[in-house]
Formats: C-alpha cells, sequence, structure tokens
C-alpha cells in the first residue's frame, strides 16, 4: 500500500491537560504558572470596550454618511426626471391647448355641442374668478394686515396688545372655518365629479366590451347583405366565420379570466395603482437605474407599503400588462384576419356570381346550338341523298375506268418482269468481277506482310546487336573515367610530394641575431635619407588603369552636368528629368550599368 493512500489520522493527547487538573486540585505550586492580575485585566477590557465602542460610532457615522449621500444622489436623480416629465407636460399641455383652441374657433363654428363647450369654459373661468375674489383675496389681505401688525407690535409696545391679539385669533379662527368649509364642499364637489367620471368611463368601457363582444358574436354585414346564387356556399362561408369566431372567442375569455385573476392579486388599492402607474410613466425605459429609481419614489409615496409589497405588485402589473397586450394583440389580429376573410368571402362570392352568369350564358349558347344542329341536320340529310345520287353515277364511272387499268397494269407487270431478269445477270456478272479482284488484293496484301515480317524481324536482331555495342561503348566510357579518375589521384599525390619538398627547400631557418634585430632596416634609412643617392624619377611608380582627364570631360553627361551647375539648375526637376535620359558615348557593360536613377 502507497504512503499517499494512507488515512490521514490525527491523535489528540491530554497528558498535559490532566497534569494540570492533578496540581490544580492538590493545590502544588509551579513556577511555570503566575497569579492573576485582575484589576488589570479589567483595566484592558475597560480599554478595549472604549475603543469598539468608539469604532462602532464611527462605523454609524460613515453608514448615516454614505446613507445621506445615497439620499441626495437620489433626490438630484428624481429631480431630473421631474424636471424632464414636467417640461414634456408643459409641452403637451400647450399643444393640447392650441390644438383645442384652433379647433373651437376654426372649425365647426355653427356646432351646438362645441358652443355648450365655449359656454362652459366661459362660466369655469368667472367661477374661477369669483372663488379667487372671494377665497383667495380675502386670505391674502388677511396674511398681508397681520405681518403689518406684527411688525407694527414688535415696533411700538402698546397697552391693548392682548386684546388686539384675542381679536386677531378670533378673525383667523373664523376664517379657518370659512376656508375649512369651502374646502370640504370643494371635495365634495371633486369626489363627485370624479365618480361621475369613474362612472362614465366604466359605461364606456362597458359599451366598448360590449361593441367588441357583439363584433365577435354577430356576423358581419357584408357577409349578410352580399348576394349568392349557391345558398349551400354561402351557409358554408357562414359557418366558417362562425368557426373562427369562437376560436378567438375562446382565446378572449380566456384573457378576459387571466387579467381578472392577475388583478385580484394586486397589492393596492385603485387609486394607489393610479399613482404607482403615473409614477413609472414619470421615468422613462432610458434612464440608468429607472427600477431603483421609481421603487424609491412608491416607497417615499406608499410608507405603509413594504418594498417585497410593491415587488409582489409590480410582478404582477407586469403580468398584467404583458396579457393586456397579448390581448390587444388577439384583437387586432382577428381584426387583420376578419378583413381578409370577409375579402375572400366577397372574392369567392363574386368568383361564384360570375360562374353563375357564365353557366347560364352556356345554357342559353346550348340551346341556340340544339336549334341550329336541327336546322344543319335537315339540310345535311337534303345535301347527303344529292351525294348518294352523284357517288352512285362516279362509282359506275370508276369501275369502268379500273377494269381498264388493271389490263395495263398487266401488261406492265409483264413487261417489268423481262426488265428485272436481264438486271439480275448483270449483277451477277457484277458480283463475280468485284470477288475476283477482292481476291487478287487480298493476296497482294498477304505478301506484303509477310515481307513486312521478314523486315521486322531483321529489324530486330539489328536493334539488339546495336543495344549490345552500346553497352559495351557505355561500359567501356565507364572503365576510361575510372583509369582518369585513378591518374588524376595519383598526379595529385605527385603534386603534393612534390609541393612538400618545396615547402621544405623554402623553409625559414633563421639564427638568433639581436644586432641585426635592433638595428635599421633599409627603408627606414631610405625614409631618413641615411645611405641613399638621389635619382632622376623618369617613369611612374605604378601603373594605372584608369580614365584620363580628355576621356572623362569628353562625356556629354559630364559636360551637360557641368553646363547645369553653372547655370544653378542642378538641383530642378528638368536636371532630374535629363540627366538619365543622356546616353555615353559607348554603352556600359551590363554588370556595371548604375541603378541609381532607377531607385
Amino acid at each position: 500500500m502507497n504512503k499517499r493512500d494512507r488515512p490521514f489520522m490525527t491523535i489528540q493527547r491530554n497528558d498535559s491537560s490532566d497534569n494540570l487538573v492533578f496540581y490544580m486540585k492538590n493545590g502544588i505550586r509551579r513556577t511555570k504558572y503566575k497569579p492573576v492580575d485582575y484589576q488589570q485585566l479589567h483595566s484592558l477590557t475597560e480599554a478595549k470596550k472604549s475603543a469598539s465602542a468608539s469604532i462602532q460610532l464611527k462605523i454609524r457615522k460613515t453608514v448615516q454618511t454614505s446613507k445621506k449621500s445615497k439620499e441626495q444622489t437620489l433626490i438630484k436623480q428624481h429631480k431630473q426626471v421631474w424636471w424632464q416629465e414636467h417640461q414634456r407636460l408643459n409641452e403637451l399641455r400647450c399643444k393640447v391647448e392650441s390644438e383645442i383652441k384652433s379647433f373651437l374657433n376654426e372649425e365647426n363654428l355653427g356646432n351646438e355641442c362645441l358652443s355648450n363647450l365655449m359656454d362652459f369654459e366661459q362660466e369655469l373661468s368667472e367661477r374661477w374668478c369669483a372663488y379667487l375674489k372671494n377665497v383667495v383675496d380675502p386670505i391674502q389681505q388677511l396674511r398681508a394686515d397681520l405681518k403689518y401688525r406684527q411688525h407694527h407690535i414688535l415696533q411700538h409696545s402698546d397697552p391693548h396688545t392682548e386684546f388686539n391679539s384675542v381679536k386677531v385669533l378670533e378673525e383667523v379662527d373664523f376664517v379657518k372655518k370659512q376656508l375649512k368649509a369651502v374646502f370640504e364642499r370643494l371635495n365634495l364637489e371633486q369626489q363627485k365629479i370624479q365618480n361621475d367620471l369613474s362612472d362614465w368611463s366604466v359605461k364606456i368601457l362597458d359599451h366598448s366590451l360590449e361593441e367588441k363582444s357583439k363584433l365577435l358574436s354577430e356576423l358581419p354585414m357584408e357577409l349578410e347583405t352580399l348576394e349568392c346564387p349557391y345558398p349551400d356556399l354561402k351557409s358554408s362561408i357562414l359557418s366558417e366565420f362562425c368557426n373562427f369566431t369562437e376560436k378567438y372567442q375562446k382565446k378572449l375569455q380566456d384573457f378576459d379570466l387571466q387579467l381578472e385573476d392577475i388583478y385580484r392579486n394586486f397589492q393596492l388599492s385603485e387609486e394607489d395603482h393610479w399613482i404607482y402607474q403615473a409614477i413609472l410613466d414619470q421615468y422613462p425605459g432610458d434612464i440608468f437605474a429607472r427600477r431603483t429609481l421609481y421603487l424609491d419614489m412608491l416607497q417615499r409615496y406608499f410608507p405603509h407599503k413594504s418594498r417585497h409589497d410593491l415587488v409582489e405588485h409590480e410582478k404582477y402589473f407586469d403580468q398584467y400588462r404583458f396579457a393586456l397586450e397579448q390581448r390587444k394583440i388577439l384583437i387586432s389580429n382577428w381584426n387583420k384576419s376578419r378583413k381578409d376573410f370577409i375579402q375572400k368571402a366577397v372574392l369567392t362570392f363574386a368568383e361564384a356570381c360570375a360562374t353563375y352568369e357564365m353557366e347560364s350564358a352556356l345554357a342559353k349558347d346550348r340551346k341556340k346550338q340544339q336549334e341550329l344542329c336541327a336546322d344543319l341536320k335537315a339540310k345535311v340529310l337534303q345535301w347527303r341523298a344529292h351525294q348518294e345520287e352523284v357517288a352512285r353515277l362516279e362509282m359506275g364511272i370508276i369501275a369502268r375506268r379500273r377494269e381498264k387499268e388493271k389490263e395495263k397494269e398487266k401488261l406492265w407487270k409483264k413487261k417489268e418482269l423481262l426488265q428485272r431478269e436481264e438486271k439480275k445477270e448483270k449483277i451477277r456478272k457484277y458480283w463475280a468481277k468485284k470477288e475476283q479482284k477482292w481476291q487478287e488484293m487480298e493476296m497482294r496484301d498477304l505478301q506484303h506482310l509477310e515481307e513486312l515480317k521478314k523486315l521486322m524481324a531483321e529489324q530486330s536482331v539489328k536493334d539488339r546487336e546495336r543495344v549490345k555495342y552500346r553497352q559495351e561503348l557505355l561500359e567501356k566510357r565507364l572503365m576510361e573515367k575510372k583509369e582518369a579518375a585513378l591518374q588524376e589521384a595519383h598526379a595529385e599525390e605527385g603534386r603534393e610530394r612534390q609541393l612538400e619538398a618545396l615547402r621544405k627547400q623554402v623553409a625559414i631557418v633563421a639564427q638568433f641575431n639581436p644586432v641585426r634585430m635592433m638595428s635599421d632596416t633599409v627603408a627606414s634609412k631610405a625614409r631618413m635619407g641615411i645611405g641613399i643617392e638621389e635619382f632622376a624619377l623618369q617613369k611612374p611608380l605604378f601603373t594605372l588603369n584608369t580614365y584620363n582627364e580628355q576621356q572623362i570631360i569628353s562625356d556629354p553627361r559630364l559636360r551637360f552636368e557641368l553646363a547645369l551647375r553653372e547655370a544653378g539648375l542642378h538641383k530642378t526637376l528638368y536636371a532630374k528629368e535629363m540627366l538619365p535620359k543622356i546616353c555615353p558615348q559607348k554603352p556600359p557593360r551590363k554588370d556595371m550599368e548604375s541603378t541609381v536613377f532607377k531607385i
């Protein structure tokens, strides 16, 4: 068994702890253990507790500051969203008001309903002016009066201040009661109007639902009013439409039941749900961290609701919206398919009418054709009787002519038999000549074939001899090459021996001469001019293989470049273009050709 495969075992030994218990029970002292200073330990624990308390305070402060900063950032984001929503709503309000004004002023001036609306608007504006005059203006006057009195009391001390303050308080209480009564009445009116609007909206929704259900249940007027000459076809199309609408009705009922089930699970009331929708509409989908923002706002609006309830309501509301969208898609698909079905039904009815008209026209044509056929049949019978008489007369004439032609044919056949016998004899003679010629040609070809076979046999013998001769020649050449290689190797060995002998003859054998080594050489003496006579230089020291001055100046490229340089044009584009185009007197060698101007 491998060491790595062995199980890991832990052994716990409590000998020291047992010994310690034994010493403590018997009261035996040891130098290893010292008495404990409990006051010092208490002071240390107190210091640690105070330090931990200060750390907890710091942590709480940091948490509070982080919460405040988070709250401030959320409020800033809320303000930005509110400002954008405020601008959008103002723009929409201005747009709608302008459209309503233009609609009321320009279009349908004689309409009674619109004139009633304008009168109602004027009445509302008059009521608003009266409300401002009777309620808002007195409150503002009272407020200004109270501010003035407070300022006057602070500046001038008056003995009747208590009496005046009691009167002022009574007046303020009286105004508060009046305002409270006014606000209660306004709230009642607002609630009444809201209830009326909600009733009307419910009625409108019920009416629209009834209309939709009627549309789903009733047959379309287009199909009922259309005429079809085939009642079976019309009844089958109507039954198909009924089956088609029943499927959509079942799906729509399923969606309605699903919406009702989801609506029952809503965590908010109708008014709170309306506020929830308004808050969601304030935050468009392209905002960063949209969900956190609107959940924070919902928690502020509904402090009595927990975050879990709001999230649950959000989940059910998303399900409700999804089901509602699916229901709308179903209704739109039903409308589309209904229109398509009606169009197809109209086309089929039109085709049925066209086919019916064609069949009726064909029946009329058949009657006319039968009448014409009867007339034509009578005429044909009459014509057939005349034709039979003509045919009898012609048959007699033809019978006579046939007898004459038969006699002529007999004579002509006899002549043909004689001619055929003559032709057959000529053909026999011709084929006999042909066979004789073929036999002669075959004999000639056989002789020529035997001659060719003899020639090919002789040629094969000659080819074998030639191949053998070529092999011998090749072997001879190979032997000669081997002998030449051996001779070259022997010659190379002899040359090496001669060179080695020459190396030995020319080998340096110099004795040790320190005087000669330290003395001046002939070259150094000549450089210093010691012991050398002057002589006239008659010939150059070295032979130069190069161009002379005349040859260099005679080159047209050099003369052109010097002329350009004197004129100061050697760096222009003209010079760069013209210099490569000038050819030398003698064409240069291929290995000496310049590639400077080709780069």
